[in-house]
């Protein structure tokens, strides 16, 4: 089974508009890759998957990337440079642990969604949206092939 099975077109859009939102406010950059399986540990693959999707190339260095591997139940959240020197020690991991609340309820899209928005505020307060930004990633989900 194809990893997009598990999300209809109207999950899919609810998370880009969700990360739409997050973003609407900041600098920062927000991406979603989701694939069926985690190949190795879970932060080694989000880190594989940022520098893939070439998130730490983005000017500010406050990319996002909330990684998700459904089958092996693996989710992490990883934050460049710049952002993870503004926010709080804590964030990440109180970020991971609403996700992973509504992950619990088996609402993966509400999960995301409620994930991004929060990290989108963070994004807000550390890296407000400037009048010449531009986005510099794509807010579309990003799928494994596994």
């Amino acid at each position: 089974m194809n990893v997009q099975k598990y999300f209809t077109e109207e999950n899919k859009l609810q998370i880009a508009n969700a990360i739409r939102v997050a973003e609407m406010n900041t600098s920062g950059e927000i991406r979603v890759h989701i694939e069926k399986y985690c190949k190795g540990n879970v932060l080694d693959r989000a880190a594989y998957i940022f520098e893939k999707l070439e998130m730490h190339k983005t000017q500010l260095r406050n990319g996002v990337l909330f990684y998700l591997a459904v089958e092996d139940h693996q989710f992490a959240i990883l934050g460049d440079a710049g952002i993870n020197q503004k926010v709080p020690e804590n964030f990440w991991e109180t970020t991971k642990e609403l996700v992973l609340s509504k992950f619990k309820d088996v609402n993966l899209t509400e999960g995301l969604t409620s994930g991004i928005l929060m990290a989108g505020e963070q994004l807000k307060t550390h890296f407000p949206y400037l009048k010449e930004d531009v986005n510099e990633l794509t807010d579309e989900i990003s799928f494994g092939k596994n």
